[in-house]
């Protein structure tokens, strides 16, 4: 079939190559396991000193990642959750299987994350968690979201899907709240062969209950020397889950386990995705800058750049436009010129399943004018080549002249190469 678009979206947003067909190549041949291995340790231990994070915990995907977090705050009826609507669904969808209160804080129009001012009038006596995004790779603004979060107990989960490779002064995301949470699917800032997740935090109690969860065992309340029946062989001191068995009480059960385990496959990758990952993401900034630069010269028109003292990680693209017209006509121009745009996200608080749980229209009212009046976004990931990164510049410019009627005097290193 042929390609319809000279600038496809991001169906991957990482690229593979050399290194990672060697580390698979050497697992395949090693004859060590496939599953729980050296390679998912190593993948952990390298993520966990990368984002700072005490704990880092692979799982199967993002959203098993996101499930589990949710788990450990062990919510109850009448609890309240504060989220942010500018977001893929699994963010909050586990949220709907529970009988509590979730709560849509509006956005900063500059930075198109949670807005720490209206999360400030949504907090009650009965909220206890936040659960915020990096909208696009820009962090949040956590010394806002943690000084009023923080002295009231509140937990604050970072999904940080977006944000791998961002900095928020000097520091990452994934050490920034209570718990973090990555994706590593097909279209994300690295990937491990298309799906996989990851859980950092800082907790060992929490990073425990992870542990269990993701690997089949009941997430439920031990103590030692309990009154389970029979005695272990004599003769297999070293018999797996002996102690669990024979030399623990479970007091209490959470809930039950499932299988989240990270093939050695899949870690292998990521091992060596992550060691490049300062180069994917210098590509990213690089196509950014050089769109920003066109949307700069354009009146009505305006780049979502991250403050100052913080590391865009560019997982999207996004600027602004002046109003409604503007932007379905300069959708028109572009999809002419071969650029395939997919606009990111609908507000949640919007779509039919949090309708049904009684969300409407008005809660949200930043967020809901950005995406229906002015929202943005375009390609930008390393898998795109010089050429289509020039076609895409140059398009994003006549569509603009189109559009605005205005003949914009960009500087010539506008088109040069990235």
């Amino acid at each position: 079939m042929q390609q319809r678009y000279v600038v496809p979206g991001g169906r991957r947003g990482s690229v593979i190559g050399d290194r990672e067909l060697d580390a698979l190549a050497q697992l395949v041949t090693s004859g060590t396991t496939l599953s729980a291995g050296g390679w998912r340790e190593a993948f952990e231990d390298a993520f966990s000193r990368h984002t700072g994070a005490r704990h880092a915990l692979s799982v199967t995907s993002g959203t098993v990642a996101l499930e589990i977090a949710i788990r450990l705050l062990d919510l109850a009826p009448g609890d309240e959750v504060i989220v942010t609507p500018q977001t893929f669904q699994a963010s909050i969808q586990p949220l709907l299987d529970l009988d509590v209160t979730v709560r849509f804080c509006d956005i900063d129009p500059l930075t198109l994350n949670m807005d720490p001012a209206a999360l400030e009038r949504l907090i009650t006596d009965r909220t206890r968690a936040v659960i915020l995004v990096h909208y696009g790779g820009c962090p949040a603004d956590m010394d806002a979201v943690m000084a009023l979060t923080r002295p009231r107990g509140i937990t604050v989960i970072e999904d940080s899907a977006h944000a791998l490779g961002a900095t928020y002064h000097g520091r990452r995301p994934g050490a920034l709240a209570d718990i973090a949470t990555f994706s590593f699917h097909s279209t994300k800032n690295i990937t491990t062969l298309g799906e996989g997740g990851m859980i950092t935090l800082g907790r060992d109690d929490w990073a425990e209950r992870v542990r269990r969860y993701r690997d089949n065992a009941v997430d439920g309340v031990y103590v030692r020397h309990g009154t389970a029946p029979g005695r272990p062989p004599a003769a297999l001191p070293w018999m797996m889950f002996a102690d669990e068995i024979y030399d623990r009480a479970c007091v209490g059960i959470r809930g039950a386990g499932t299988n989240a385990t990270m093939s050695e496959a899949a870690a292998a990758v990521g091992l060596a995705q992550l060691d490049r990952l300062d180069e994917l993401v210098d590509r990213r900034r690089m196509i950014a800058r050089r769109l920003d630069e066109v949307v700069s010269a354009f009146p009505g028109a305006r780049p979502v750049r991250a403050p100052e003292g913080y590391g865009h990680a560019y997982h999207l693209y996004t600027f602004l436009v002046r109003d409604r017209e503007m932007r379905e006509a300069l959708l028109r121009e572009l999809d002419a010129r071969g650029v395939e745009v997919q606009l990111r996200y609908f507000p949640l608080h919007l779509t039919p399943e949090w309708n049904f749980r009684g969300h409407r229209p008005g809660e949200c009212p930043v967020a809901e004018h950005l995406w229906f009046e002015q929202h943005m976004n375009l390609p930008c990931h390393p898998g795109l080549h010089d050429s289509q990164v020039d076609h895409l510049v140059d398009a994003l410019a006549a569509g603009l002249t189109a559009v605005t009627g205005t003949d914009a005097n960009l500087r010539g290193d506008t088109a040069a190469t990235v």
